[in-house]
């Protein structure tokens, strides 16, 4: 040790208030947290996202269970909506939030200089899936209290919601990641808007799927936003256990959807 205090070649720490640079990389849950809360702020401060992922699903839930424009079926239209509305602020987080964000990143080179760093790229989509699960739990709170004032009453086992919502994330969140990963960044945009509406009319979010004629219903059934509306539907509408036909589709698409990311995304 010198008498200054500073550290020694043999590597001593000096006294307090010196310095002992030690290169290298932070530890890696710590970056994997750093990226992740980056990645929250940015999506919470971008009023095009917070209207897609909060307003768009709240006015929905208000309007549609105050005004008697579609017919719900029996019981109350906020029971019936709710679910549905939860599905579509999973879609609009997990898949169009997330495309759009990432396919303009991935346009501007964000991605190309993050693959350069320290975090390693899976790292990074962790760290994005991570945002996207503290967004949709403040979703899920958001529209939870707003859907009791309404006067919701939920059935069922929470843990099979929770199934529910993180295989619909999974599938969202891999068909997202592929779109961004394949398409330009205009493409992206216009592509996922478009597909978030298409599933909002036709994927049982609001108009019921017993409403189209049976070839088209059977087609609808399969895709993963019915399969999310309909399965969150049976448990907390009508009570009822594991909907393992919906969570099976959602399995599927998840795989194919993060399988297909994993292999076709470029990240410039």
């Amino acid at each position: 040790m010198t008498a200054t205090g500073t550290t020694d070649r043999g590597g001593a720490v000096g006294a307090p208030g010196t310095f002992a640079p030690r290169p290298g990389a932070a530890p890696l849950g710590r970056m994997i947290r750093a990226q992740a809360l980056l990645e929250t702020k940015m999506l919470l401060r971008n009023g095009e996202q917070l209207l897609l992922t909060v307003v768009i699903p709240t006015l929905l839930l208000v309007l549609f269970s105050a005004v008697d424009i579609v017919d719900t079926g029996a019981g109350k239209a906020v029971d019936f909506l709710t679910p549905g509305i939860l599905a579509l602020a999973v879609l609009s987080t997990a898949f169009t939030g997330q495309a759009i964000a990432t396919g303009f990143e991935r346009r501007y080179g964000v991605l190309k200089r993050l693959a350069a760093s320290p975090l390693p790229r899976w790292a990074l989509m962790t760290a994005k899936t991570c945002s996207v699960l503290v967004t949709e739990i403040l979703q899920i709170v958001l529209l939870t209290v707003i859907a009791f004032a309404l006067g919701w009453s939920p059935h069922g086992n929470p843990l099979s919601v929770v199934l529910l919502l993180v295989l619909g994330t999974a599938a969202f969140s891999g068909l997202g990641l592929l779109m961004a990963g394949t398409l330009k960044a205009e493409a992206t945009l216009a592509a996922a808007n478009l597909v978030f509406l298409l599933l909002l009319v036709g994927g049982g979010v609001i108009v019921p799927l017993d409403k189209f004629p049976g070839a088209v219903q059977s087609v609808l059934g399969l895709l993963p936003i019915s399969a999310l509306s309909d399965g969150l539907r049976d448990v907390l509408q009508h009570g009822a256990g594991l909907p393992w036909g919906d969570l099976g589709i959602l399995a599927v698409w998840a795989v194919l959807g993060l399988g297909a990311a994993a292999k076709f995304f470029r990240w410039e």
